[in-house]
C-alpha cells in the first residue's frame, strides 16, 4: 500500500512529553499517534508522586541538580543535571496556567512531598497522589482544542522508515479492533515520545501496553541506545496478584510509613541510613531478598496516616479497595517491580537522537539525566523539558510551517499480534534474568531464551520490537561487570569507581552479544 505524506509533524505516544511537545510546535501542524484514547494508556498517568522542583524559597535548583547527580551514582551528565533542574520552576508555572491545579498552602505556598534521596521536600503534587492524572487532564483538554494538533486513536507505531540515512516516516497499524497491517506515514520530522519498557517484565507497574515498542522500533531503524541495562525497580508496587501492579507511591514513606516483614521487623533500618527513604535501587533490593526469604515484605501506613490515607492519597487507597485491602487497618503487601527505564534512544541537548529526523523525549529517550537510578519525580520533569526542546529545536529545524490536510487512514486488513504465551515468556524471562538482581549464567540464558521467543513467531513486528529492546537491556547488562545503581550484579557486587561510563549500544552490537551466548548452548 502506498504511504501517506502528510505536511505534519508526526508524534508516536500521547502521554506528557508527547502532548506538552504538541502543544510547544504550534501552529506547526502536529499528528499525534495514540493506541488508546487520548489521556489515557500513557505512564504519566499513573504518575503519582508529582514533578520535581525547588519551588520552595529555602531550597535551590543547584541542591536538586545535586541531589540528581547524587542518585545517579556516577553515570548523570552533571550538565544536563543542572540545565534541567534550572527549567523546573518554569514549567511548574506553565503547567498551572494550562490548568494544572497543583496543592496550595493556606498561604498561597506549594504543598511539596519528600520523596527517596531528595535532601529537601520539592516534589509539587495535586490531591495528594493524583499529580500524573491532574496533569494530564490538563494538558488532554489544551490538546483536544488546539487547532494544529491532529490525533489518531486506536493507532500503533510498528516500525519507521529510513531513507538515505535519514528517519522520513512511521508505520502505523489500527489496534481497536485487533491488529490491522502496517501502513507508512512520511511526515516533516518524527518525535518519539512512547513510554518505557516496563511492561517487559513479568511483575510493573506501567501500563499494560509499555513494553519497549517504541525503544525497539527506534534500535531496529539504527538509533543508538544508551543505558539501556539501567532499569528501575519500585520496591512499593502492590503484591495483590494484579497485572499491572498497583503502585505505592514513594510519597507514603515520605509521610512517615515504613517497611515491615510479617515478623513486624523494619528491614530497612540496618540496610542503609536514610532507612525506608533510601535510594530506590537499595530498597528494592531489600524489598526483593525480603519477598526471596519469604518474609512478605508490606509498606505500613496505619502509625504515620491511619484513615488520613483515604482522602490524602485516593488513588492508593483505591487500589487497596480493588485488592480488598483495608490500609487504615491493615499492612499493604508489596514487591519490586519494573518501574521505569533510565536507558533509551541517546539523545543529545536538544533531545536529537542519533538518526537525522527522529527526536524522543520523556521515558523513550536517555538524555543524561537518570544516570543509574532516577531520582524520584524526576521523570515528569525531564517529560516537560525535553518535549519543550525538542518542540524548539524540530521547529528550528523545518521550513516555515503550512497548513496539513488532516490524515485519514485507509481501511487495512487483519496482521499477525503477538502470541500472549510468547510475551508471557519473553516477560518471564526477563524478570529470572534481567531483574532485580544479575548474573553472567542469568544474563545468558535469558539472551538465549530472547532469540528463541523471536524465532517463534518471525512475521510479528510488534513482538520483534519488544524482543530487540530486551536484548538490549540483557546485552548492556552482560556487559557491565560491576554493579552500579539500579543495576546489580551479584558476580560483580560493588562498583568499578566512584564514576562510571554510560553504555552506548546499537541492536547490531546487542544481537552480536546474543548471538554469541546463543552458540554456547549445547544443540
Amino acid at each position: 500500500m502506498s504511504p501517506i505524506e502528510t505536511g505534519r509533524v508526526i508524534i508516536v505516544g500521547a502521554g506528557l512529553a508527547a502532548q506538552y511537545a504538541a502543544l510547544k510546535l504550534a501552529p506547526r501542524p502536529v499528528l499525534m499517534i495514540s493506541p488508546e484514547a487520548l489521556g489515557t494508556g500513557a505512564s504519566s498517568a499513573w504518575a503519582q508522586g508529582g514533578v520535581a522542583a525547588a519551588m520552595d524559597p529555602a531550597d535551590s535548583a543547584d541542591a536538586h541538580a545535586r541531589d540528581t547527580v547524587t542518585a545517579g551514582a556516577g553515570t548523570v551528565d552533571p550538565g544536563v543535571a543542572a540545565s534541567v533542574t534550572a527549567e523546573a520552576r518554569d514549567h511548574i508555572l506553565d503547567l498551572i496556567g494550562l490548568g494544572t491545579p497543583f496543592d496550595r498552602t493556606a498561604n498561597g505556598g506549594y504543598v511539596l512531598s519528600r520523596e527517596a534521596a531528595h535532601s529537601f521536600a520539592r516534589v509539587v503534587r495535586v490531591q495528594g497522589d493524583q499529580a500524573g492524572a491532574e496533569i494530564m487532564r490538563a494538558l488532554t483538554a489544551q490538546v483536544r482544542e488546539a487547532d494544529h494538533i491532529q490525533v489518531l486513536e486506536g493507532v500503533t507505531a510498528t516500525g519507521l522508515e529510513v531513507s538515505g540515512g535519514r528517519v522520513t516516516g512511521v508505520a502505523v497499524a489500527r489496534c481497536d479492533r485487533g491488529q490491522s497491517a502496517s501502513i507508512t506515514l512520511r511526515g516533516t520530522a518524527v518525535l518519539l515520545a512512547g513510554g518505557g519498557s516496563g511492561g517487559l517484565y513479568a511483575l510493573t507497574t506501567n501500563p499494560p501496553r509499555i513494553r519497549g515498542q517504541v525503544i525497539g522500533m527506534a534500535a531496529r531503524a539504527g538509533a543508538q541506545i544508551a543505558d539501556a541495562e539501567f532499569v528501575q525497580f519500585h520496591p512499593t508496587a502492590m503484591a495483590c496478584g494484579l497485572d499491572p501492579a498497583p503502585l505505592a507511591t514513594e510519597a507514603l514513606r515520605g509521610e512517615g510509613a515504613t517497611l515491615v516483614n510479617r515478623q513486624g521487623e523494619r528491614f530497612m533500618l540496618d540496610a542503609h541510613p536514610d532507612a525506608d527513604l533510601a535510594p530506590r535501587d537499595i530498597v528494592a533490593r531489600a524489598v526483593y531478598a525480603q519477598t526471596q526469604a519469604g518474609l512478605a515484605p508490606a509498606l505500613d501506613t496505619r502509625p504515620a496516616l491511619g484513615a488520613k490515607i483515604l482522602t490524602d492519597f485516593p488513588a492508593v487507597a483505591a487500589a487497596c479497595q480493588q485488592a480488598g485491602l483495608d490500609p487504615v487497618t491493615q499492612v499493604i503487601p508489596v514487591a519490586a517491580a519494573a518501574h521505569y527505564h533510565m536507558g533509551g534512544v541517546a539523545t543529545d541537548a536538544d533531545g536529537a537522537s542519533t538518526l537525522p529526523g527522529l527526536w524522543a523525549c520523556g521515558e523513550v529517550a536517555s538524555t543524561g539525566l537518570h544516570g543509574a537510578n532516577r531520582l524520584a519525580s524526576n521523570g515528569l520533569l525531564e517529560a516537560l523539558v525535553y518535549g519543550r526542546r525538542c518542540a524548539r529545536a524540530i521547529d528550528a529545524a523545518l521550513p516555515a510551517p503550512t497548513v496539513a490536510a488532516p490524515v485519514t487512514l485507509p481501511d487495512l486488513p487483519a496482521a499477525q499480534t503477538p502470541n500472549p504465551a510468547l510475551v508471557a515468556r519473553l516477560r518471564q524471562a526477563m524478570t529470572d534474568g534481567a531483574g532485580v538482581i544479575r548474573t553472567a549464567d542469568g544474563l545468558n540464558r535469558t539472551l538465549t531464551e530472547i532469540a528463541a521467543i523471536e524465532a517463534a513467531q518471525p512475521g510479528c513486528e510488534t513482538l520483534k520490537n519488544m524482543t530487540a529492546t530486551a536484548t538490549l537491556i540483557a546485552a548492556a547488562a552482560l556487559m557491565r561487570r560491576e554493579s552500579r545503581g539500579a543495576h546489580f550484579r551479584s558476580d560483580f557486587p560493588h562498583p568499578d569507581g566512584a564514576t562510571g561510563i554510560r553504555s552506548l549500544m546499537t541492536l547490531t552490537d546487542a544481537l552480536a552479544i546474543r548471538a554469541t551466548m546463543t552458540r554456547k548452548e549445547p544443540a
